[in-house]
């Protein structure tokens, strides 16, 4: 039992919020309504579930020496010693191919698609979070990814103002993850993760600036785009820039103010502001696009 326990936890069910961005593409497809798409796209964000906690496993078995010098990840199941690497491993295996027939029986281009987010993730376990920028880059590029193989799943365009909201909101993220690690670690950073050592507090609030600025003018220029006036009936989608603006602008203070940055996945459900807020969007959304 004890066995079972520690591996959900290694699988980060917690963490399967970010696999959310599935769901981009119907609710911006106009798709939430009909019972196909939906069922679909909640088809996808399973498989997606079992594939991130796939390349989890992978990314704690390598990282297990590292993790027990950080102060939170030392507790999770593989470097505690509470998950073997063996357990480990042949869930991993069980998983992922699973999970990747799943996705190619689904449909083929949603298949080629969560193919290309685990190959990325591998790689990035093995090597590219150990490059500087490109770590960062690639985890922002898994959330790409996870919004292109949810239109993939039910076949729809999805925008490119979308693709590159994301990625930029999802880089924002990772840089401010990063900096988090910096400022907790301190001297200890370069044992936990190699490219901290490129990095500096400075340097990662520069980037967090460029992010921050290119992530707003990116969402603004996307609701007042021509094509998106067209596909919505209507302009009134700009009414959520300032919910757009009031939580970049909460994180921001959460990250300088409050320290924290670690651990977006908890913000996101326990900071009050920040939940309202996220869920006005939401709610001026479905407005925007389902009662034209």
């Amino acid at each position: 039992m004890n066995g079972i326990v520690a591996l959900i936890q290694a699988m980060r069910p917690q963490q399967w919020t970010k696999n959310f961005f599935v769901f981009a593409a119907l609710v911006f497809a106009g798709k939430a309504v009909e019972p196909g798409p939906v069922l679909t796209s909640i088809a996808a964000f399973g498989l997606f579930c079992i594939l991130s906690s796939t390349v989890y496993l992978i990314n704690d078995m390598v990282d297990a020496p590292r993790d027990r010098e950080h102060p939170t990840k030392r507790h999770r199941p593989i470097a505690a010693g509470r998950l073997s690497v063996g357990a480990a491993l042949t869930a991993a295996l069980v998983m992922g191919i699973g999970g990747l027939a799943l996705s190619y029986a689904l449909n083929p281009w949603f298949g080629l698609a969560a193919a290309v987010y685990v190959l990325l993730n591998l790689l990035y376990s093995f090597i590219l979070k150990r490059i500087v920028i490109l770590d960062v880059l690639s985890v922002a590029m898994f959330f790409v990814l996870r919004a292109i193989a949810g239109a993939a799943a039910i076949e729809v365009e999805i925008s490119h103002w979308l693709l590159i909201c994301t990625l930029l909101l999802a880089l924002f993220i990772a840089l401010s993850k990063r900096r988090h690690e910096l400022v907790l670690l301190e001297n200890n950073a370069s044992a936990h993760r190699a490219s901290l050592t490129e990095y500096s507090p400075y340097l990662l609030d520069q980037m967090i600036a460029v992010a921050t600025a290119s992530t707003l003018m990116g969402y603004i220029l996307y609701t007042v785009d021509e094509r998106t006036v067209q596909v919505f009936g209507s302009r009134w989608l700009l009414c959520t820039v300032p919910s757009v603006i009031f939580g970049i602008f909460r994180y921001l203070y959460l990250i300088h103010q409050k320290s924290e940055g670690g651990n977006p996945d908890r913000i996101i459900v326990s900071d009050r502001p920040f939940l309202v807020n996220l869920l006005v969007w939401v709610g001026i959304v479905a407005l925007v696009v389902y009662l034209r």
